[in-house]
């Protein structure tokens, strides 16, 4: 088993808990519960698999992918009750998804063949897409669009290190977990610390 394979196998377990998580805050049957999960579980590998024309999209080629986040979803509709802050744990379980996710993105970018901005774009979808589809349907404003936290970035930046560590020779397994550190350090330091890019603010225009 490959290392994307294993990559895509741990974000698809991290992000289907996050989405029963958001699940049973919108108090959902249990299957709604495995829809939203699936939903974020797959949804940023499958654009990637998409837009790179990969043979298969890798839950199709595999649908042990989807029966992992269905079985995180049952697990999770019995057991929720038991999380005293379910929001906290959200946020934080997704932070773990991105890292492992755009790794996992930019490492199947990187194995095509495809040149460096392609790569970059790559590992930020599939980090952040199924994220953004699991909000948008629950109807919850989307982490990644939330004001004054970095996401996006911690998504961009972890594949552009990992682009930066391959050109200079490091082999791709440490470059894939250089990016996964790189993404996850700098969206934990957002979530503990409240670490943000400078946001627009409007003003009067000129007479």
């Amino acid at each position: 088993m490959s290392l994307v394979t294993l990559l895509d196998y741990a974000s698809v377990l991290v992000f289907a808990l996050t989405g029963a998580l958001v699940a049973s805050r919108s108090q959902l049957d249990i299957v709604g519960f495995a829809f939203i999960s699936c939903l974020t579980a797959v949804g940023g590998g499958t654009v990637r698999d998409l837009l790179l024309g990969r043979d298969e999209v890798f839950w199709i080629a595999d649908p042990n992918h989807i029966l992992l986040a269905t079985g995180a979803a049952v697990a999770v509709f019995f057991s929720a009750h038991l999380v005293e802050s379910r929001l906290r744990w959200v946020i934080w379980l997704d932070s773990f998804a991105l890292a492992i996710a755009v790794s996992a993105g930019t490492g199947a970018a990187v194995a095509m063949g495809k040149p460096a901005v392609i790569v970059v774009l790559m590992g930020m979808a599939t980090g952040s897409l199924g994220g953004l589809m699991r909000d948008v349907v629950v109807g919850e404003v989307p982490l990644v669009l939330k004001q004054g936290e970095l996401y996006i970035t911690c998504a961009m930046s972890g594949a552009m290190v990992a682009v930066a560590a391959l050109s200079f020779g490091l082999a791709s397994g440490l470059a894939l977990i250089l990016c996964a550190v790189v993404c996850w350090g700098l969206r934990a330091g957002s979530i503990a610390f409240g670490w943000h890019l400078p946001v627009y603010k409007s003003r009067p225009p000129r007479s």
